[in-house]
């Protein structure tokens, strides 16, 4: 199927994606905090600077947008048109993705990562309650290489 805009609408709209401060990294905050959490936001001291730390838990969290980090999820589909652009550009973001959670484990931090598709089912809180509660969890030794995917 052909886009429906033209190359110049759809580069305007491309470019009015945000990259810091998006919805759901906003919904996932103020939940977090409002379940007692405090948290460093995008810690330029930690490698690959993830969205959210928690220094006093060693825990670092990425709120990822299914389409820009290649989601099995229906939002994160690929687009069927300029596919030579949008497959290694999507191959590229999940492997830096995998090579700053690396880091961070090596670094004895633990890890985990939220889907937009998450948040967005999560009508009840439910999923945030149990982030927050494994986020204050006192790590085991077999915790530090292992995170939510």
């Amino acid at each position: 199927m052909a886009d429906t805009l033209s190359k110049e609408r759809r580069s305007a709209l491309m470019k009015r994606v945000k990259q810091k401060n998006t919805a759901p990294e906003l919904i996932v905050r103020k939940a977090l905090h409002k379940r007692g959490l405090r948290y460093k936001i995008g810690d330029p001291k930690l490698p690959g600077r993830p969205d959210l730390s928690f220094p006093r838990y060693r825990a670092a969290l990425f709120v990822h947008g299914c389409f820009w980090h290649g989601h099995g999820c229906r939002a994160g589909r690929l687009p069927s048109t300029n596919t030579d652009f949008w497959v290694p550009k999507i191959e590229g973001n999940r492997e830096r993705d995998h090579r700053k959670e690396a880091v961070l484990r090596e670094l004895g931090w633990r890890v985990f990562t939220i889907w937009q598709c998450e948040i967005k089912a999560d009508e009840d809180g439910r999923l945030l309650d149990a982030l927050a509660a494994t986020i204050r969890a006192k790590p085991s030794s077999s915790d530090s290489t292992k995170g939510r995917e």
